[in-house]
C-alpha cells in the first residue's frame, strides 16, 4: 500500500487524461489570502501559498474569477475577460500563478462566465451609448417594453437574484438579466458574441491554462420569439427536455462543440466542466467528447446524510458517466451554497432544504441550531467515501480545515445580490465566502497584514492551519493524509459494492482498497482488511456511527 508519508509524484503534465480522476482545490481569491494588506485576497496571497498547496495534495486548481470586476456578483459581473483585477494584481502575476503551480505539478482551471458581461464592459457602455437596433445593441437582449410607453418590462419573467429579469434604460428600452441588473445577458445568436468568446479560450490557453469551468453552461442560448410567454405558462426547468426559452435548450451544445475544436489545438487538450444545473439524463450533452468532456454532479451535495440517498446518487451517476465516456465529479461545497460540515449538523429536514444549493437560509448564528460535532464528523465521513469514488472531486477552500458557515455576519457587512434584491429574505453566500483562518490570531487569522473584506468571527482561530498543524487527528491531516493514500491507488475502473448491513455504505475499488461508511445509529462491524485511514476514532473492531475507514 501507499504509505501517507510517501511523496506521490503530480500525474504527467502531458496526460491529456489528468482531469477524469483528479482532485481539483477551488480558490475564491478574494477570501484565500492577501499580500498587500488591502483585506482583498490576491494572486500574490495565492502564490505565497502554493508550498500548502502541494502539501495537501492537489492535482488542480479552480480559480474563480478574478478579472476586473465591480463585485456587483462576487466577480461574476465581468468587465474584461482577458485582463486581471488590478485588487488582484496583473497579468504579470498571473503568469507567475501557472508557472508557481506547473512547478510544484499542479493545474489551473480558470472560470469563463459566458452568459453575461458586466454593465461596466466596454459592450455594454457601447450598446448604452448606440441607438435601437443598433449592431452594438445585438450583443444584448434588448427589448421594447410593454403598457402606456413602454413603461412596463417585456415580461414577467423573475431573475435569479429575485426581482423583474429585466432592467430599464435611459431611452426607455428594456435589457434581460437573469441575474443581476449589473449583469446584462449576452445575446449568443450573434456572432461577434461567439468569436470573441473563442479568443478569450485562446488567450488564457496561450498563457497555459489546463481548463475551464463554465458558469451557467446551460443558459447562454434563449428563444426569445414574439409574443414572449409569462412565467405562469414556462415549463419546469426539469421536465422541459431543451424546450425551455431560456434554460438548457439543445442550441447551445453547437456553442460547445465550437469550443471543444479550440480547446483540442492544445497539446494535451484544454479541460472544461460545466455548471449545469439540469437533469442527470441532459447533463450527458456537456460532458460529451465533442463538448465539455465533464459536466458538474451536484446529487451528493444536494442529498441527505442517508445511505439509500447516497447509494442511488453514486449509482446513477457512474452509470451516466460510463455510457457517456467521461468521469463523474464529486462535490459536497462551493462558493456558493451553505458549508457541508454545517449542513450536516442541522436538524433533519424532510423536503431537503438544507441542502438545496440554491437554499440559502442561514438568518444568523444561532437559528437554527447547528450541531457542530455532528457536522463535522459528517463532513469528514463524507469526503473519505467521496475521494474513494471513480471520478474527479472537487474540494472548496477551507473545507480541509472543517470550517462552518458564518451565519452571524452582520447585515451591513453583505455583499450578495441575493440579499439585496430578495430583501433581506435570503441571507445569500458570504457566509461561506469569509477569508481563510491561517493563524490563531492576528488582526485578520494571517489573512493577510491588514482587515478582512469580510468580517471573521472570534471561533476563526481554532479552525486555523497553524492551531491544525502537527495535530494528527486534526481534518487538515485528515484531508493531506487522504489525498496521499487516493493518489497510490486511485484509477478509473468500477467499484463493487459489498451488502451487507443496510445502514452501511461499502465498496471495493482495484487493488483490494475498500471503502465503508456507517450511516446508521449504533457501531458495526468492520469488514477483513487493515484500516488504511478513518474519518475518526474506531472503536476496536468496529466502525462508529457517522465514520468512514478505509481499508486494504
Amino acid at each position: 500500500m501507499t504509505s501517507t508519508d510517501q511523496v506521490i509524484p503530480a500525474r504527467e503534465s502531458s496526460d491529456p487524461d489528468w482531469w477524469r480522476q483528479a482532485v481539483v482545490y477551488q480558490i475564491y481569491p478574494r477570501s484565500f489570502a492577501d499580500s498587500d494588506a488591502d483585506g482583498v485576497g490576491d494572486l500574490q496571497g495565492i502564490i505565497s501559498r502554493v508550498a500548502y498547496l502541494t502539501e495537501l495534495g492537489i492535482d488542480a486548481v479552480w480559480l474563480s474569477p478574478f478579472y476586473p470586476s465591480a463585485l456587483a456578483d462576487g466577480g461574476y459581473d465581468v468587465d474584461d475577460y482577458r485582463n486581471v483585477d488590478p485588487r488582484l494584481g496583473t497579468l504579470t502575476d498571473f503568469d507567475e500563478l501557472v508557472e508557481a503551480l506547473h512547478t510544484a505539478g499542479i493545474k489551473l482551471i480558470v472560470d469563463i462566465v459566458p452568459n453575461h458581461t458586466s454593465d461596466r464592459h466596454e459592450w455594454f457602455r457601447e450598446a448604452l451609448a448606440a441607438p435601437k437596433d443598433s449592431p452594438e445593441r445585438d450583443r444584448y437582449i434588448f427589448r421594447d417594453g410593454t403598457g402606456p410607453a413602454g413603461a412596463e418590462p417585456p415580461s414577467d419573467w423573475d431573475s435569479v437574484f429575485g426581482g423583474s429579469a429585466w432592467a430599464r434604460t435611459e431611452d426607455g428600452q428594456w435589457y434581460l438579466h437573469l441575474f443581476a441588473a449589473e449583469q446584462p445577458d449576452l445575446n449568443w445568436h450573434n456572432q461577434e458574441v461567439r468569436d470573441d468568446f473563442l479568443t478569450t479560450l485562446r488567450f488564457w490557453s496561450d498563457r497555459g491554462v489546463d481548463g475551464f469551468r463554465i458558469d451557467v453552461a446551460h443558459a447562454l442560448v434563449k428563444d426569445l420569439s414574439e409574443p414572449l410567454p409569462s412565467k405562469t405558462t414556462l415549463p419546469r426547468q426539469s421536465e422541459s427536455n431543451g424546450l425551455h426559452p431560456l434554460w438548457d435548450r439543445d442550441e447551445v451544445h453547437e456553442i460547445y462543440t465550437e469550443w471543444r475544436k479550440v480547446l483540442n489545438e492544445y497539446d494535451p487538450p484544454r479541460s472544461a466542466v460545466a455548471e449545469a444545473f439540469v437533469p442527470a439524463a441532459r447533463r450527458a450533452r456537456y460532458a460529451s467528447a465533442d463538448g465539455l468532456g465533464q459536466a458538474f454532479n451536484f446529487d451528493l451535495l444536494q442529498a441527505d446524510w442517508d445511505y439509500a440517498k447516497f447509494r442511488k446518487v453514486i449509482e446513477e451517476n457512474l452509470a451516466l458517466a460510463e455510457d457517456n465516456g467521461s468521469s463523474s465529479t464529486w462535490v459536497f461545497s462551493n462558493h456558493d451554497v451553505v458549508r457541508h460540515a454545517t449542513r450536516y449538523g442541522l436538524p433533519n429536514d424532510p423536503e431537503g432544504a438544507w441542502q438545496d444549493g440554491k437554499a440559502w437560509l442561514l438568518s444568523n448564528g444561532t437559528e437554527p441550531t447547528v450541531d457542530v460535532v455532528q457536522g463535522l464528523r459528517r463532513a469528514r465521513a463524507a469526503v473519505l467515501l467521496m475521494l474513494a469514488l471513480p471520478g474527479s472531486a472537487y474540494l472548496y477552500q477551507g473545507e480541509e480545515l472543517g470550517l462552518q458557515e458564518v451565519g452571524e455576519l452582520p447585515a451591513a457587512s453583505l455583499q450578495d445580490p441575493a440579499y439585496f434584491r430578495s430583501k433581506g429574505a435570503e441571507k445569500g453566500r458570504d457566509g461561506c465566502r469569509v477569508p481563510l483562518p491561517w493563524t490563531i490570531g492576528g488582526l485578520s487569522f494571517g489573512f493577510g497584514a491588514g482587515g478582512s473584506h469580510l468580517l471573521q468571527p472570534t471561533w476563526f482561530g481554532q479552525y486555523s492551519v497553524e492551531a491544525q498543524e502537527g495535530d494528527p487527528g486534526s481534518t487538515l491531516s485528515l484531508y493531506r493524509k487522504a489525498l496521499a493514500v487516493r493518489r497510490g491507488l486511485q484509477t478509473s475502473e468500477a467499484l463493487e459494492w459489498v451488502d451487507g448491513v443496510e445502514w452501511a455504505l461499502h465498496f471495493k475499488r482495484p487493488g483490494g482498497w475498500q471503502s465503508v461508511t456507517n450511516f446508521g445509529a449504533a457501531p458495526i462491524e468492520l469488514p477483513e482488511g487493515a484500516v488504511v485511514l478513518s474519518s475518526g476514532p474506531l472503536e476496536g473492531d468496529k466502525l462508529p456511527s457517522d465514520t468512514t475507514a478505509w481499508l486494504i
